[in-house]
């Protein structure tokens, strides 16, 4: 289906059936659709003064929908929050209590948010433009879906502030894996993806530095198969996909995809995208790949059918 401008990610909701489609930073759109039919229900704008992320999800009844959203006249992450049952009316915010909010995710309790705050600061009117590389600030936070109120906010060492926190996923520990961008200089190699929770805190894993160089400082994606107990990381300007065990965080598979970042769990690992149109699927086994005629952009998600 058509979208006024690229897309990054998808959100959907098992209860109506429907799903979001929202805009790549700094777009202000979310296309709300039918995934079986194709069929657009309609068009959210973002409020002025706010644009999306490009990330969001439902609450578990299905009656809201949470978007990650950038207040760039004060430079402040918000979680914006909509009211489906009243035609997607944006009925509030809270603040992340950080800049550049990219992806949230609800915890298995239903009732917590984790966030990741890229600690970018970004604005409209210089596109895609980075305005504070040396004094970035990223964090991890989790959030009372609810109240809004933080429950607990955590960072990476002083030295580790250009390590820009990006993606997430929860395996079956819940504990929330991350994958970051790090902004520093080409030549650093620094430790990419981790792991956390809120009473503990974050910890990198410590990849070998041979997988990690492959990455090129930069993570697109991060994904848990069906069962929680691997992580899959992508790096398109690497063209590299991981495979971990989220036991211990050992490389347990990889595979080379030029501009590979699309990752979703499938009955037998996961798929992965690229925007050269190959769609693949990759676990412990290599499978042939094929391409599509379609030049996939950031992130996919894998939906299963009801009989």
């Amino acid at each position: 289906m058509p979208l006024p401008d690229r897309g990054h990610d998808i959100a959907f909701d098992p209860i109506s059936r429907r799903a979001v489609a929202f805009a790549r930073r700094p777009r202000t759109f979310a296309v709300v659709f039918d995934p079986l039919s194709g069929t657009i229900e309609r068009t959210l704008l973002s409020p002025e003064g706010r644009h999306f992320f490009g990330h969001g999800f439902f609450s578990p009844d299905g009656k809201l929908l949470y978007a990650t959203e950038n207040d760039f006249a004060d430079a402040r992450g918000l979680i914006g929050v909509y009211e489906v049952a009243r035609d997607f009316a944006r009925i509030g915010e809270f603040t992340t209590h950080g800049m550049d909010t990219h992806e949230a995710l609800l915890m298995p309790d239903g009732e917590t948010l984790v966030v990741a705050n890229g600690g970018i600061e970004t604005h409209p009117d210089y596109g895609r433009q980075k305005l504070n590389i040396p004094t970035m600030d990223p964090s991890l936070v989790f959030i009372d879906r609810r109240t809004g109120d933080l429950i607990s906010q955590h960072r990476l060492p002083r030295e580790l502030h250009q390590l820009s926190i990006r993606h997430l996923a929860i395996d079956s520990r819940s504990r929330v894996w991350f994958g970051c961008q790090y902004e520093g200089a080409s030549v650093d190699a620094p430790q990419l993806v981790g792991f956390a929770s809120a009473e503990n805190g974050m910890q990198l894993a410590e990849l070998p530095l041979d997988r990690l160089v492959q990455l090129s400082n930069y993570v697109g994606s991060v994904a848990t198969n069906r069962d929680g107990s691997r992580i899959a990381l992508s790096s398109p300007v690497g063209g590299t996909f991981l495979i971990l065990d989220a036991g211990n965080a050992e490389i347990i598979a990889e595979r080379k995809m030029a501009d590979g970042c699309g990752l979703a769990p499938s009955s037998q690992g996961f798929i992965a995208t690229s925007g050269e149109g190959v769609l693949d699927a990759i676990g412990l086994k290599a499978r042939k790949a094929s391409r599509t005629i379609y030049h996939f952009d950031n992130h996919i998600l894998s939906l299963r059918r009801s009989a």
